[in-house]
């Protein structure tokens, strides 16, 4: 034992290696926790643990006795009542552990979202060219479009297929512009974009799709259209207009942009519909 003591102490350097190593690791399972928590009620109990915590230490300084007993009790017992009332998050987070994907790169939680963004934007879209509801739509990826979310009504919403069919229902306060969604959430509607001075689009084409491609020459924005007068479906990306697209196109192609599970079929994905003209 004293042979393995000198032998550390003759290599300081090793034995300061080692306690960096244990705190980046402490600090990346506290984060990892966090982002398995993040977004469900947990948040609201760590809120409630902290500010007992701060009670408690002020208690023992001001020499408040009793306060700081009821503090060491709340503490004491409140773990046990943690157990009992978040046993779903606490399972979920050993099956995530258990499974190896506590770890990854991206929660359960960041796919779940994607996924929910992209299954409201299909179903709406899917109502509203049906019916031929006028639609304008553009999702933000790493350019920031505050600029452009600030022309609108804010709204940090969460994003659902009711939620976008009734902002682009005719005659609402909301129909007029287009629709920006940011981290997830609907974030803004009625909001003026750029319009395209390219004079390669068709003619036959309205404001809409003009403002569609005119976002995504200065954004790399993907912005979906729905016309107004055939019910068809379009997507700007990257200064080009696709057009004509199904839904199974359509979900196919946000799901290769957006999702992080993505499938054989959207990472393969091929533009099949129509372009500028």
């Amino acid at each position: 034992m004293e042979e393995k003591e000198m032998a550390l102490g003759d290599f300081p350097v090793l034995h300061y290696l080692g306690d960096i190593i244990d705190i980046l690791l402490v600090w990346y399972v506290i984060y990892k926790l966090i982002m398995v928590i993040r977004g469900t009620k947990a948040v609201q109990l760590l809120k409630g643990i902290t500010v007992i915590i701060v009670v408690r230490i002020l208690s023992q300084y001001l020499g408040l006795n009793t306060l700081q007993w009821l503090m060491d009790q709340a503490l004491t017992w409140g773990f046990l009542a943690i157990i009992i009332i978040f046993q779903p998050e606490l399972r979920r987070a050993l099956e995530q552990l258990g499974r190896g994907r506590i770890f990854s790169r991206s929660t359960n939680h960041e796919d779940d979202e994607q996924l929910k963004m992209i299954e409201a934007i299909v179903k709406a879209t899917e109502y509203m060219a049906k019916r031929r509801i006028g639609a304008l739509l553009s999702i933000e990826r790493k350019t920031g479009m505050g600029d452009y979310i600030e022309t609108g009504i804010a709204l940090n919403a969460s994003i659902s297929s009711e939620l976008l069919i009734n902002i682009f229902i005719p005659n609402t306060p909301l129909h007029d512009g287009a629709v920006i969604i940011q981290k997830n959430q609907v974030a803004a509607a009625a909001c003026y974009l750029p319009l395209s001075e390219s004079p390669f689009i068709s003619k036959e084409l309205g404001t809409r799709h003009r403002a569609a491609v005119g976002i995504s020459e200065v954004t790399d924005s993907i912005t979906l259209v729905v016309s107004e007068e055939t019910g068809s479906i379009s997507i700007a990306k990257n200064g080009e207009l696709h057009r004509d697209l199904s839904l199974e196109q359509l979900n196919d192609m946000l799901e290769s942009e957006f999702s992080h599970t993505k499938t054989a079929s959207s990472s393969r994905w091929q533009w099949r519909g129509k372009k500028n003209g």
